[in-house]
């Protein structure tokens, strides 16, 4: 396998590993969205938790199709490296990590603002 493919590898189980965090970190907010929203019964409120709601829905399908781009990289670069050496598909694999790489950053910045739009909004409502 060539030094590029091996670290594409590499890359492509470490994003593993991190969407799985943020799988595991949407379900914790979820889990507190239901806990505040069991205990009001304020419209407004519960208009903004739906907003939430929405949004962890919509992150939690753009982790699980991430996921899958992801694992389908590392499979394709484990059964072509094993097959022959890396050469001929090395432009699609390049163009393919590039694309990967964008939508795990886009991930990650995009994730935070909303875990913190999210946590702010609760501290003004439950202190404000």
């Amino acid at each position: 396998m060539s030094a590029k493919l091996d670290q594409y590898q590499h890359e492509g189980l470490t994003w593993t590993r991190s969407l799985e965090f943020f799988k595991q970190e949407n379900a914790h907010l979820k889990d507190r969205l239901t806990q505040v929203v069991d205990k009001t019964s304020d419209k407004y409120f519960l208009a903004q938790a739906e907003h939430f709601q929405n949004q962890f829905i919509i992150k939690d399908e753009f982790i699980d199709e991430l996921k899958h781009d992801v694992n389908e990289q590392v499979r394709m670069i484990r059964d072509y490296s094993k097959k022959q050496p890396a050469n001929g598909l090395q432009e699609t694999f390049d163009s393919v990590q590039e694309k990967l790489r964008e939508q795990m950053q886009y991930l990650e910045k995009d994730f935070a603002d909303l875990r913190n739009e999210f946590n702010t909004y609760l501290t003004s409502q439950i202190f404000g």
